[in-house]
Parts: C-alpha cells; sequence; structure tokens
C-alpha cells in the first residue's frame, strides 16, 4: 500500500514538473491578432503576457477608435492566448498524472 503511495507522490511530483515547464515553454509561444482591417497588431505570449503593440498612423489620428481597437483587438488575443494555455496545460498535467480509479471522470 505505501509504495503505492510513494509511487502516486512520485508521479504526481512529475505531473507538477511538467506543467511548470510547460508553462515556461508557454513564454516563448506568441500569439498574434490583427484588427479586422490590419490597422492594429498586437502580440502576446501564451501566458497572455502582450509583447508588442504595432499602430497605424492613421489611428493615432483618433483616440476614441484606437481605444476601441485595441481592447476588441487585445480581447481576440487573450481569448486565442487563453485557449492554448489551457489546452497545453491540461495535456500536460494529464499525461503525467498517475492512474488513480475514478480520477478519469475529473479530468475530460
Amino acid at each position: 500500500m505505501f509504495g503505492d503511495m510513494m509511487g502516486m507522490m512520485g508521479k504526481l511530483k512529475e505531473a507538477q514538473k511538467k506543467v511548470e515547464d510547460t508553462k515556461k515553454r508557454l513564454d516563448t509561444v506568441l500569439i498574434d491578432e490583427n484588427s479586422s482591417d490590419n490597422l492594429l497588431k498586437v502580440t502576446l505570449t501564451a501566458n497572455r503576457e502582450v509583447k508588442s503593440i504595432t499602430i497605424a498612423d492613421e489611428l493615432l489620428q483618433d483616440k476614441e477608435q484606437l481605444e476601441d481597437y485595441l481592447v476588441l483587438t487585445l480581447n481576440k488575443a487573450i481569448t486565442k492566448a487563453t485557449q492554448v494555455n489551457e489546452s497545453e496545460l491540461a495535456a500536460a498535467a494529464k499525461e503525467g498524472m498517475p492512474n488513480i480509479p475514478g480520477l478519469g471522470k475529473f479530468m475530460e
């Protein structure tokens, strides 16, 4: 019984390390999002850190329009980054998890 517990604890630590490694790797995965007319481009990491924002000169003439563009484009980029982040972390966690009876229903 204790052998099984020790084995499960080892697998849980391994799963935790895989998740941490995946989080670090997601800092290098870049998500680009453009406004529909390509006047604004934002780049985020899959961990949702803004890396760059590129704004066309014509957007600088209208503060309100620029604000709208930023909100819409950043929200789209954050949504994409969140999807990548969650699916990668879930895969890393599931891959390293020990086979605990009944746990499978909670992992799907």
